[in-house]
């Protein structure tokens, strides 16, 4: 036959430093038109129309927020902090204009890392309240998800590489504070599953003084435990991410040598809330229990450590279209109350 006919290439440009893609199928082939969605941390979900052939580009949807919203009130970074090892860590970074960046600012950072999921650069309403409340909120996209490749998590954030995830979290803190985004023991972390292991490994690595609280949701944080746990049914296929301590000795003393609950010693912690569902089955509600216990037992100073355990939850929280909220703003309200915004 004739073959394909190829044009040349023509990148859709944007005039944002940090914003998520999403791309739309088609059920209709013969088109020359193909539809995106486009939102950053201070725009709504936007999904337009572009045709490949004219580079026209038209905005069909617009994510509504029923309480208003002006995109101009705020500010969306792109940051590169240095790693332990030079590399250059990417960050996304929101607050509002009118927010000082001197250093006197509250700072929720986020983050994830584990099995190459990356996290988006897209817009929630919920981090708003906390954000219209003078916070900044940014997002370190660790290695261990695929932000900047797949080489980010594999060969560079699992197994063996692990720490690397830890490292870089702590790194992003530290060059916040350094950029005088916050200030150090004025900054709070949140995760949620392998991100609560993220947080919790993190917290042990701080420096004394770094952190304000800590937020584990159904953290994983009792890894080495889990991962001898031959009953559970989730412990082996999670070998290929963590390594299997039976077998080797070797990923036995380096899963031990991060795992949050395995960690904990006698010293300062930051304010801690970690939350679990009873009938979880991917991290069990002990993890949390446990690790809130040892925290307890081993801090040294008066600061908080509270525990949740949602008795009729699994994994992903409470069931309903809005019941996740109430769980959204019991960590918000959690930060508020340490940080005196409330």
């Amino acid at each position: 036959g004739g073959g394909l006919r190829l044009g040349g290439e023509s990148p859709i440009q944007f005039d944002q430093e940090a914003y998520g893609l999403r791309a739309h199928g088609s059920l209709e082939h013969n088109t020359s038109t193909l539809r995106f969605s486009f939102s950053s941390p201070s725009t709504p979900e936007t999904a337009f129309d572009f045709d490949v052939a004219t580079g026209e580009r038209v905005v069909r949807k617009v994510q509504k927020v029923p309480s208003g919203h002006v995109p101009e009130d705020y500010v969306v970074r792109r940051l590169h902090a240095p790693g332990h090892d030079g590399v250059k860590i990417p960050l996304t970074v929101m607050h509002r204009k009118d927010t000082p960046i001197d250093g006197s600012a509250p700072l929720l950072l986020y983050g994830y890392g584990s099995y190459g999921m990356s996290m988006p650069a897209e817009f929630s309403t919920n981090r708003l309240s906390m954000v219209d409340r003078g916070f900044v909120y940014a997002i370190g996209h660790v290695r261990g998800g695929t932000d900047c490749g797949y080489g980010w998590y594999d060969p560079d954030g699992k197994m063996m590489s692990k720490k690397n995830s830890f490292e870089d979290f702590v790194a992003c803190a530290e060059f916040l504070v350094a950029e005088g985004y916050t200030s150090e023991g004025n900054i709070a972390i949140q995760g949620g599953s392998a991100g609560g292991m993220l947080v919790g490994a993190s917290m042990n690595l701080a420096r004394d003084g770094l952190l304000k609280a800590v937020v584990g949701e159904v953290p994983f944080v009792d890894v080495l435990n889990t991962m001898c746990d031959t009953t559970l049914p989730l412990t082996p296929p999670e070998w290929p991410e963590w390594g299997n301590p039976i077998e080797s000795k070797e990923a036995y003393d380096y899963i031990q040598s991060y795992s949050p609950y395995d960690q904990i010693t006698s010293r300062r912690y930051p304010h801690v809330l970690a939350t679990g569902g009873l009938a979880d089955p991917r991290v069990t509600y002990w993890e949390p229990a446990k690790w809130v216990a040892a925290i307890r037992k081993h801090r040294t100073d008066g600061g908080m450590t509270l525990c949740k355990i949602n008795m009729g939850a699994g994994h992903a929280g409470k069931s309903g279209r809005f019941d996740r909220l109430e769980e959204v703003a019991l960590v918000y309200a959690f930060m508020l109350m340490v940080f005196g915004k409330v």
